[in-house]
């Protein structure tokens, strides 16, 4: 009999889900059965990318942002009760899964709250050391607390330099949590594909920040002169397109039309979330990164990539057309890297 798995990515923005992606093939692959388990549009996402596939809802977590960042950390330990309460609510609900749907494994995509003792549990996180302005140490060690509960922990990334994620994903001591190393996850590839727009706009990320870039892109590419390809990043039942002139726009697209999408684009808008930054750096695009305001893990990659000289970026409120003109000269992210030997990574189970 296969071996069920379940998989249960974070539903923050869709990056969570979109990385999921290469592992529930690496699962059907290595003649596991995965079951998906997640909440909003993380959930939608995958049911749309694999509907053959069981899936479940769980508790959703539904945080949500201030318009202005600097009080992101206010407004996330106002929300501590909730957060907590939708914990508890995971563990009962995922306990009853493990019952009802016989499961053998469990990988969790950064939901601390889905896990056993009872069968192996992995969490994929490309944070080891959350960034938190001054409370930076204490958040990291609450992770590490909180990521000790699983058998191995699964990073994302490549184990020595160069890499993706830097501090985020990175010890500079030894840690006694049994690390794996994946290398870096993304369900799209390279292709070799005539450019077909000049600009694409690739946006992600929780309300209300991800309406306001939407609003404030509209507004300055209004003026740019070359085609664009605009995708709003909202999971919707359909998938809708409308074109005005050389503007192009899209609610979603699957994992099949964005690896067409971005290959056939010239340069990339985007957050500087971990997730679009594996994705760019497996098909070597030039990007232009505005990271989400107040989430200190975005502004930390957006510096760290423009100080590396590979991205240009700026804050939110500081972009306008001229800024793309720095791109010329940076020189994009492009690196090479293979899948892990796949009996190795899934040993556990």
């Amino acid at each position: 009999m296969m071996k069920k798995i379940l998989i249960a990515p974070l539903n923050w923005g869709i990056g969570h889900a979109t990385r999921c992606i290469p592992i529930i093939n690496w699962l059907l692959n290595s003649n596991f059965t995965p079951i998906i388990a997640s909440d909003g549009d993380a959930l939608l996402l995958l049911q749309k990318e694999f509907p053959n596939l069981e899936s479940i809802a769980l508790p959703a977590l539904n945080i949500t942002y201030q318009k202005k960042g600097k009080h992101l950390d206010f407004k996330l330990f106002t929300q501590l009760p909730h957060i907590l309460k939708t914990l508890k609510a995971e563990k009962k609900a995922i306990k009853h899964i493990i019952n009802t749907h016989e499961i053998d494994g469990i990988i969790s995509d950064c939901r601390f709250g889905v896990y056993s003792k009872n069968i192996p549990s992995v969490i994929i996180t490309h944070q080891l050391n959350v960034l938190s302005g001054n409370a930076t140490y204490f958040s990291s060690r609450l992770n590490q607390l909180q990521l000790k509960k699983f058998n191995e922990v699964w990073i994302p990334d490549f184990k020595n330099n160069p890499n993706l994620s830097g501090r985020l994903g990175h010890f500079t001591k030894k840690s006694k949590l049994k690390i794996k190393f994946l290398g870096p996850l993304s369900r799209l590839n390279k292709t070799e594909t005539e450019t077909k727009y000049d600009l694409m706009v690739l946006l992600s990320g929780p309300e209300p920040q991800r309406s306001l870039l939407e609003n404030k892109l509209v507004k300055e590419l209004h003026y740019f002169k070359g085609s664009v390809l605009f995708v709003k990043g909202i999971i919707e039942p359909e998938q809708t397109k409308t074109t005005n002139g050389a503007f192009t726009v899209y609610n979603f697209m699957t994992s099949e039309a964005l690896e067409k999408a971005i290959n056939s684009s010239k340069t990339i808008i985007c957050r500087s979330g971990y997730t679009t930054v594996m994705d760019l750096a497996k098909i070597g695009k030039s990007a232009f990164f505005i990271p989400t305001p107040g989430q200190y893990e975005q502004e930390y990659l957006a510096q760290r990539f423009t100080a590396l000289k590979l991205v240009p970026s700026c804050a939110q409120k500081e972009f306008n057309l001229n800024k793309l003109k720095d791109i010329k000269t940076f020189k994009g992210l492009n690196m090479e890297y293979n899948a892990p030997d796949l009996k190795v990574l899934f040993g556990l189970f």
